[in-house]
């Protein structure tokens, strides 16, 4: 149950005024055992050994957050949220350096003309196409499309944004952020935009949504050349997937996610999504990548305390940089999640993924495809084409 620290109206109640304010604690504490099959350090595909290890924030990533609202009358409150991701295994802060990694920001909402936030905080491409996302049931760890190349787990969060959303209308809602770079000289460099649209009737969901991340660095290369006013190299998450158009001078997305629920034991969720990496001058390649991919997942729930899941995705490259057989990753995806009570849950999940064809390595060499589950295992991918990992744990919200 969430805790509420504070309902009150202090202040205003002596001046005869009715408005009401709130705050509320909250978080998640998730923990598990993880094995995977083989894993290798970033930009290497050598020397991989099977590790069985404690996971952290698998099903959920764990958290914990305040955010609150005041009512400025007419209809209009005012809103925040500063939320703060941690290892539950180690108690260490999600990212070193961020006291509030997840989300930090404050603005005013409104029944009748939506909400308008400034801060850090999740894209309007992410927010729209989220409900429909294979994570929804598969998490982001597993059962994210390889390496989340298409950020539709919450991996990225833009710095310095401003988002507005508008209210639900027949079931229409739209979004639009843009987030600034502060790169001196530059109105570009740094700066990540996107827009969403998503619509939901009964049984039938469907979202669109395009984003547009911008190298910080003209001409390509790092990322973050200004850490201080840009985006800080907030990239999305590079893995064995990417791992080789990380000096893009710029990345876009596009994608398209929806739903139907059959019933009340059965609902199906797809997505495709369109993903280029634009090179620069600086950049390590020298011609557009793109990568697509397409993934279905089936939810079955047998009891009201048991939800069983199942995922497919397929994503492909196109040819070049001097690639011939573009890679290609095929991922399957299981997963099991048993209630507790409200707030308790036992899960387990198992996930494969096998890699073909060729890729660019670190250097901008060209180098075998390798697997690489979800994102959990960016940081470590297999060292060969194949990968396996499944983890148990345990999740309580609060």
């Amino acid at each position: 149950m969430k805790k509420a620290l504070a309902t009150s109206a202090l202040g205003l109640v002596a001046l005869g005024a009715h408005a009401q304010s709130s705050v509320t604690l909250y978080g998640i504490i998730d923990t598990g055992i993880g094995y995977q099959s083989s894993q290798a350090a970033l930009g290497s595909n050598s020397g991989g050994h099977s590790v069985v290890k404690v996971v952290n924030g698998i099903w959920a990533g764990s958290r914990f957050g305040l955010k609150g609202s005041e009512d400025l009358g007419g209809g209009t409150r005012a809103i925040f949220q500063l939320e703060e991701g941690f290892n539950s295994a180690t108690g260490a802060q999600g990212v070193s350096g961020l006291a509030f990694n997840r989300q930090a920001y404050v603005g005013v909402a409104n029944s009748t003309f939506g909400s308008l936030t400034a801060g850090r905080q999740y894209t309007a491409y992410y927010t729209m196409l989220s409900p429909y996302s294979p994570t929804t049931w598969l998490t982001g760890a597993y059962g994210a499309h390889p390496g989340d190349i298409d950020s539709l787990d919450t991996l990225y969060r833009a710095n310095n944004s401003l988002v507005y959303t508008s209210p639900n209308i027949h079931g229409l809602t739209v979004s639009g952020s843009y987030s600034l770079g502060g790169v001196a000289g530059s109105l570009n460099a740094g700066s990540t935009y996107s827009a969403g649209a998503q619509y939901a009737n009964g049984p039938i969901g469907l979202a669109v949504g395009f984003q547009r991340i911008n190298n910080s660095t003209p001409g390509g290369g790092a990322w973050g050349a200004d850490s201080t006013t840009s985006n800080a190299g907030a990239q999305a998450g590079v893995s064995g997937i990417n791992n080789g158009y990380q000096t893009a001078q710029a990345q876009q997305r596009v994608a398209v996610t929806g739903g139907y629920t059959f019933t009340s034991q059965w609902d199906i969720s797809f997505s495709y999504s369109n993903v280029q990496y634009i090179p620069g001058i600086n950049s390590k390649f020298s011609n557009e990548a793109i990568f697509n991919t397409g993934g279905l997942v089936l939810h079955y729930k047998p009891l009201l305390s048991l939800d069983l899941a199942a995922g497919y995705s397929y994503t492909r490259a196109t040819e070049s940089n001097g690639i011939t057989s573009s890679a290609s990753y095929n991922q399957f995806n299981l997963s099991q999640y048993y209630s507790l009570s409200k707030r308790t849950g036992l899960y387990a999940l198992e996930a494969y993924q096998r890699a073909n064809g060729k890729t660019l390595g670190t250097s901008g060499n060209i180098i075998n495809a390798t697997a690489d589950i979800g994102d959990g295992q960016n940081g470590a991918p297999s060292s060969s084409r194949s990968q396996f990992a499944a983890g148990v744990g345990i999740i309580h919200k609060f």
